[in-house]
């Protein structure tokens, strides 16, 4: 990839002389999630690069463009006269009570889209009651994080700068508290994001990724190039941090099975945003094959184009346990910091509240697989 001068400032539209954040027009707000306007707010307030690098993916960015739209390709079967008065949101992951089955996907430099960053993102999911994913290539270090709020985390792991250095950090988050490591897998070498080369992409002047070493040169997402990881890294890394492995960007039934089988507690089907193999099957038609192969012997969670409560609830009648969210987080995150984080998740769960309840469906825990069918 590369090597692209620095954008001279993160977020230089939005904030006053004095480094405070520009205030949000209240009339901007409509009276729903409206994630195509948060978006364009976000794409007005971010410098163009920056932009580019939360909203693209890789090669003609046919896996992200058609990620939405394959959770459409099921239609929902609603239950009549169940008698349903209230639905319950809450449920556990990995043995971590939550109060809402929609989290947050890791994502790398925050701090491009809020001066606070991550530590914004960790104070929403609290708000919230939602559970963060914290990424590798944070702007803040994972035990900042893990200061910042007390919302339930999970620390998703890259392998950059070196195997030693990889090593340290799944010790770190187990001895920050995190709940579980996030092996991310689908990355043996970084995407080829048109927008980011076009760009010449490179982290704003003053930020850096914080959980690494601040001597020598910083690493890039380039250097995964570096990481041919197997299936035996699953148990070695759940020993280095005492912590369960959840393995994400598993797209196929045989993987995950082999994944489970080398230790793994959760498979998290996932096409990296669409940022990695371009056209990839989506997450929404992989995810019927992961849960096949897995059974009951560990849990699966989903990401990629959720982006209504609909969408969320297909996912949980499909046999995930929770979904994950990346861009609509960010463009939270970009218009109002951690309250702008705890409206998406907020509203995604209201969302899914009141279409359980036209489902006649009270319980996250419980959605039967036939609640949802083909679309043709």
């Amino acid at each position: 990839m590369a090597s692209m001068g620095p954008i001279d400032s993160p977020v230089p539209e939005r904030l006053t002389a004095a480094g405070e954040q520009t205030p949000e027009d209240p009339g901007q707000e409509p009276p729903f999630l409206d994630l195509a306007s948060l978006e364009e707010r976000a794409r007005a307030r971010l410098p163009a690069p920056v932009y580019d690098y939360f909203a693209g993916g890789a090669e003609t960015e046919t896996t992200m463009l058609e990620a939405p739209a394959s959770w459409r390709g099921w239609r929902l079967r609603p239950r009549v006269l169940r008698g349903t008065a209230a639905v319950e949101l809450g449920t556990e992951l990995l043995g971590t009570p939550v109060r809402t089955p929609i989290g947050i996907a890791p994502w790398a430099y925050q701090g491009m889209a809020h001066p606070d960053g991550e530590l914004a993102t960790a104070r929403g999911a609290e708000a919230a009651g939602s559970l963060m994913t914290v990424s590798t290539s944070a702007t803040h270090t994972l035990e900042e994080v893990a200061a910042a709020a007390g919302a339930p985390r999970w620390f998703q792991l890259y392998r950059l700068h070196s195997e030693r250095h990889t090593d340290d950090l799944a010790r770190r988050a187990g001895d920050a508290g995190y709940r579980a490591l996030v092996v991310t897998v689908d990355v043996p070498l970084l995407g080829r994001r048109r927008r980011d080369l076009r760009n010449d992409f490179a982290l704003p002047t003053g930020l850096r990724m914080a959980n690494h070493p601040p001597e020598g040169i910083q690493p890039t997402l380039a250097d995964l190039a570096t990481a041919p990881w197997t299936f035996d890294h699953i148990a070695r890394f759940g020993e280095l941090s005492g912590l369960p492995v959840v393995v994400k960007g598993v797209l196929r039934g045989d993987d995950a099975a082999r994944c489970v089988q080398a230790g793994a507690s959760a498979v998290w089907v996932s096409t990296h945003g669409g940022r990695q193999v371009d056209p990839a099957v989506a997450s929404a038609d992989a995810l019927p094959d992961v849960v096949g192969a897995v059974g009951e012997d560990a849990e699966v969670y989903a990401d990629g184009g959720i982006r209504t409560g609909s969408d969320v609830l297909t996912a949980l009648a499909l046999g995930a346990s929770a979904v994950f969210l990346g861009r609509p987080v960010v463009w939270g995150l970009a218009t109002g910091g951690a309250d702008g984080v705890a409206r998406v998740l907020s509203g995604l769960g209201a969302e899914l509240a009141h279409t359980m309840a036209l489902c006649g469906l009270d319980d996250v825990r419980a959605v039967p697989r036939d609640t949802v069918t083909p679309a043709r």
